[in-house]
């Protein structure tokens, strides 16, 4: 069996999609729409930068979906295969559970980007910058960072916001408590704790007011059945009803992206094949989580071509 699986954000760089576009016309019309959709030169800022435009929230999801569902396009146009033929399930870190959903067909590829655009733009108003910041605990279990969390808190917010791996977890929430959890977690054997290059603290409780401008728009959006179940962040199961999705996409801004879990219920139910579509980020993740089984990682044409080959 086999997954198709979709990066988060921090998979961004300046170039993404440029080459992909000089060699394909399907790739190119995944891009142009999405300019389109978005009334923006989106994908002049992918090619050429500043890099610092580019990581802004509002730029980078919507980019980083594009540029995932360009590379799929080239698969299903030009080796002609279906998405619903080659996968069994799909999934996506984060913003890339909406880039899961645009691949199976539940969400319009136009709706996507606008949806992930506002996203941005929300979590990033959510707080204001300097307030809230994100940290990685490494070579801690889930149990013990999220006690860490929890302990680090006291009268600010302080949670996993992240089970990405075994001994990778993130915490979010007010900076002077995740700097805490930053002491806490080398006092409770943490082999490095850093903070990370975010704007916001995303996937906890100060992104409410994200997950309530989220609720508003997905409201509004178009959702259909899925090709294929989509595994949600927020529960870590597959789901496949269009409601379902709808609330869980607005769960999703305050909850713990649950990916571990997640590859770990996928590898139980057969999958031994995870196919990382866009980006170089989940594979080494996905290798450690369910190291019986195999993944690889498609970015260029190259990748592409010898994915083919397997499929």
């Amino acid at each position: 069996m086999r997954a198709f699986i979709f990066p988060g954000q921090g998979s961004q760089s300046v170039g993404m999609g440029q080459a992909l576009s000089s060699a394909s016309a399907a790739a190119r019309e995944i891009f142009q729409e999405v300019d389109e959709a978005l009334g923006q030169s989106l994908f002049r800022l992918m090619s050429e930068g500043p890099e610092d435009q580019l990581t802004l929230t509002e730029n980078a999801q919507p980019a980083i979906m594009a540029n995932a569902i360009a590379t799929l396009r080239v698969l299903e146009k030009e080796a002609g295969i279906r998405l619903a033929d080659k996968a069994d399930f799909v999934a996506g870190h984060s913003l890339g559970e909406y880039t899961a959903l645009c691949a199976a067909d539940a969400l319009r590829l136009a709706d996507t980007a606008r949806l992930l655009k506002l996203r941005g733009q929300a979590m990033q108003a959510a707080v204001p910058v300097g307030i809230g910041a994100m940290a990685a605990l490494l070579g801690l279990d889930w149990e013990t960072a999220s006690a860490v969390a929890a302990d680090a808190a006291e009268n600010d917010v302080c949670e996993a916001a992240n089970d990405n791996a075994p001994g990778q977890v993130v915490v979010s929430g007010h900076k002077a408590a995740v700097e805490r959890a930053i002491e806490l977690a080398k006092v409770r054997g943490g082999r490095r704790a850093m903070l990370l290059p975010v704007s916001a603290p995303f996937h906890c409780r100060l992104m409410q007011p994200a997950a309530d401008a989220m609720a508003k728009a997905l409201a509004g959006a178009e959702l259909r059945a899925p090709l294929v179940p989509v595994y949600a962040n927020v529960t870590a199961e597959p789901v496949a009803d269009p409601e379902r999705i709808r609330t869980l996409l607005v769960e999703q801004v305050t909850s713990t992206v649950r990916w571990r879990e997640s590859v770990q219920a996928m590898a139980a139910a057969g999958v031994d094949q995870f196919v990382e579509i866009g980006g170089k980020v989940l594979g080494p993740m996905v290798k450690r989580i369910a190291p019986d089984a195999t993944a690889v990682s498609v970015v260029t044409m190259d990748d592409i071509e010898a994915l083919l080959k397997t499929l």
